[in-house]
């Protein structure tokens, strides 16, 4: 079972390949049987025809011959001489009487086995057409025909011939031909399994080309293949024309991204300050005011965020977010992330550390953007009475941050994507938290624009733990 999956795994019975290989084998091999078949059959009636033939000539002269003998012999010595004269090794003649009796036969038939004989006489018949007749492992041509003397009928001429070597002989030709005709197959096959291997290796080459074109790449992506087949050059055409086109809409989606995120961020932090400066003098306020007001503000504040990471992506996917990266040191920042979620939330959190003093080359300020996101995110998905816990440590050259929650957790089948953008787990969780997906992907992209890497392992009921591997700052 393990050979079949690995010569699977090597061969693909559903490629293009395959089926041609397949196709065009079934065709060859049609067409070599066929004609193997008809020169067989072609052989075979020559050589049967031309026995059938001088049989058939045996019976139309010997009525001849026995006229000529009879002039000088007696009839039955006449008849007796034409037949011996007329018979060869391989070819044995009788005449039976009216009577179903033997009046004259070859010599040569006292040669064989009287049994063979006995079994000869038995199968003939009169017939105007030699028939082909197998008995044992041996085989007969015979004809019949009434022998006519003078105007009247004597009796009845049996000829027969042994075509038992010519037949065997035959039977190993058409063998050779068989094994040559399924060789020669073969050949052809394995010639043509290997001909289309090299005539679609553009395709493959096409194929490990396109694999390797990022979302970066796509506006400097080009194919060539310049000794490729006519319609393969055509496709890498076309190809390259779908990645310009691919690479005009992504440019003018990302702008329009950029400018709407920044065209609409500049009015709305205007609104939420007059929202802010209005709350502030809340005494001439009624209630009902004062909560419609701070609603307005919460969800113009949470707009401006949801602008302010669109704008953050889009300048990544340009190439225009900046980073600075520096000696970062994580006693510090983590010290200050948790002092200000602890003014903002009445949430537990705690910091772990087994190292005194650990650096990384971050830039601080995105960096302390990813961990806000990151405990933000903690708190959203865990329960208030639950605690959350950073802990970081140096490991090798990599220094490592990790933000541990005791949650809800993260389903398995969702955990390769939450750091898709507007990638939500459960859309009414996400609209009750208020959620709108890209925290996990703004964290993703500045986390690799620091040159580190976040993962996620979690467990249903059990909470998630996101980690951060950064380059450890060196002095060297």
């Amino acid at each position: 079972m393990n050979q079949i999956q690995k010569i699977f795994r090597v061969i693909d019975p559903f490629s293009l390949r395959v089926r041609l290989t397949i196709g065009i084998a079934a065709v060859s091999a049609l067409g070599l049987g066929s004609l193997a078949i008809w020169t067989s059959w072609k052989m075979q009636q020559f050589l049967i025809n031309s026995y059938k033939n001088n049989i058939q000539q045996i019976t139309q002269h010997l009525p001849y011959y026995v006229e000529l003998y009879t002039e000088i012999l007696p009839e039955e010595n006449g008849l007796q001489r034409a037949i011996n004269n007329l018979s060869t090794t391989n070819t044995y003649l009788w005449v039976k009487n009216p009577k179903n009796q033997i009046i004259a036969q070859s010599d040569n038939l006292n040669k064989l086995p009287s049994k063979k004989v006995a079994e000869l006489m038995d199968l003939t018949y009169t017939s105007m057409k030699p028939i082909t007749q197998e008995m044992g492992k041996s085989y007969f041509v015979m004809c019949g025909n009434s022998l006519r003397l003078q105007g009247q009928t004597v009796g009845a001429l049996f000829v027969v011939q042994d075509v038992t070597q010519e037949q065997s002989m035959f039977l190993v030709i058409v063998q050779s031909l068989g094994i040559g005709s399924i060789v020669t197959i073969t050949i052809i096959s394995v010639a043509i399994a290997f001909y289309i291997k090299r005539s679609l290796q553009p395709l493959r080459q096409l194929s490990q080309m396109t694999e390797v074109i990022s979302l970066a790449d796509l506006g400097q992506a080009q194919l060539y293949l310049d000794n490729a087949p006519s319609e393969v050059r055509e496709l890498t055409q076309t190809y390259n024309m779908m990645l310009s086109r691919l690479f005009q809409s992504w440019e003018q989606e990302r702008q329009f991204v950029s400018n709407v995120s920044h065209e609409l961020r500049t009015p709305l932090t205007i609104v939420h300050g007059y929202l802010q400066s209005v709350l502030r003098r809340q005494h001439n306020l009624t209630e009902v005011q004062r909560e419609a007001l701070a609603t307005a503000a919460a969800e113009a504040e949470r707009t401006i965020r949801l602008l302010q990471d669109l704008l953050d992506l889009a300048r990544a996917d340009s190439g225009n977010l900046l980073f600075r990266l520096e000696n970062c040191s994580l006693n510090d920042l983590i010290t200050e992330v948790v002092v200000m979620a602890k003014t903002y939330s009445d949430r537990q959190i705690t910091i772990e550390s087994t190292n005194p003093a650990i650096a990384a080359k971050a830039d601080y300020n995105r960096l302390k953007q990813v961990l806000i996101n990151l405990v933000d995110n903690a708190f959203k998905y865990s329960a208030p009475e639950t605690p959350v816990t950073v802990k970081f440590y140096q490991q090798a050259d990599q220094a490592i941050v990790e933000v541990c929650d005791q949650g809800y957790g993260i389903p398995l089948q969702h955990q390769s994507r939450i750091f898709e953008r507007f990638y939500r787990i459960d859309e009414a969780r996400s609209s009750s938290t208020g959620g709108c997906g890209l925290g996990l992907s703004i964290v993703k992209t500045l986390v690799e624009g620091m040159n580190g890497h976040v993962t996620v392992r979690s467990r249903l009921g059990e909470g998630s733990i996101f980690t951060i591997t950064l380059p450890a700052y060196s002095s060297n």
